[in-house]
């Protein structure tokens, strides 16, 4: 987490410099291939960290929303992720996580991902079968709880069914940022 965190502040220096030289876009194009893309590159496995270890990676995100749009310290910065249609870190953990989970069930990812997750199948006929609801892990730890195998499960049969049924991987995606954001902002 520190290689990450100090390879991004000095990225974000160097293009604050060039700001007054640069488009806004192409600013947004540097920001992406030097500093989002460190910060996304397997952060599916950020997945249960403790808060305190992902709010560093929240503090390069809002430093890099300050630098793009020439917000003072001093400013809020939610407004500023909201008008950059950008989810805080935390969301962004859980959309690649649970866009893992829809691809192995849909079978685009590894097959030891689609082995690691069931399907839940009640022995009776109840409503959940219809629910598309995964069979959650028996943990006793609170290591166990942030696991990837737990904690995406959980949050998987926390989303709507028409997020969970969606049909392509793109609509997935759009009804999930969607969800993501409103919760994050609203």
């Amino acid at each position: 987490m520190k290689a990450i965190t100090k390879s991004a502040f000095y990225h974000l220096k160097n293009i604050a410099k060039l700001r007054g030289l640069m488009s806004k876009q192409d600013l947004e194009k540097l920001v992406h291939a030097f500093i989002s893309s460190r910060v996304d590159y397997c952060n599916g496995l950020f997945t249960g960290l403790p808060k305190k270890t992902i709010k560093q990676l929240q503090l390069i995100q809002n430093a890099v929303a300050r630098v793009l749009t020439r917000t003072k310290r001093s400013d809020h910065i939610t407004p500023v992720l909201m008008s950059l249609h950008w989810l805080p870190v935390s969301y962004r953990i859980d959309f690649k996580a649970l866009l893992l989970v829809f691809k192995s069930l849909n079978g685009m990812g590894p097959n030891y991902l689609f082995d690691m997750f069931q399907l839940y199948a009640p022995t009776r006929s109840l409503r959940s079968l219809q629910k598309n609801l995964l069979v959650e892990p028996v943990v006793r730890t609170k290591c166990g709880e942030a696991a990837f195998s737990c904690y995406d499960v959980n949050l998987w049969n926390q989303l709507p069914e028409d997020i969970k049924n969606a049909p392509t991987v793109g609509s997935f995606k759009s009804r999930l940022k969607t969800k993501l954001f409103s919760d994050a902002f609203c």
